[in-house]
């Protein structure tokens, strides 16, 4: 249903360097790359956006769950986010009230977003 997604930061830099980290286990990665604006997605076009804040201030939380493409690349995401400092709101598990399936793991970007990588599948 979404095309993309773009979010405002308080520090460009330390998002890329968060999201560079946390995208790149599921596949991700910066498409293009203004400096102050950030593409990030799949070669074919970039899905999710980074910028300045520039309509207010602080920002609100947001929630932003990023597929990935099974369980193990749920966990590489989680670990790198952790690795960056991020804070830990749900280490990666099994959510049955949402479907037998349903794994994820919650952490916290820069600016204090709720980020989530999510993967539908069972374990292999």
């Amino acid at each position: 249903m979404l095309d993309h997604l773009s979010i405002q930061c308080g520090s460009v830099d330390v998002s890329k360097a968060f999201y560079d980290a946390v995208l790149a286990p599921l596949g991700g990665g910066r498409v293009m790359d203004f400096g102050a604006v950030v593409g990030y997605g799949r070669p074919e076009r970039p899905t999710f956006w980074v910028g300045p804040l520039t309509t207010g201030e602080p920002n609100r939380e947001v929630h932003i769950a990023f597929e990935a493409p099974d369980r193990a690349a749920v966990r590489a995401c989680f670990e790198a986010a952790v690795a960056t400092g991020a804070e830990v709101l749900h280490e990666p598990r099994v959510w049955p009230e949402y479907h037998p399936n349903y794994y994820g793991a919650f952490v916290r970007d820069p600016d204090g977003n709720n980020v989530e990588a999510v993967c539908h599948q069972p374990e292999a």
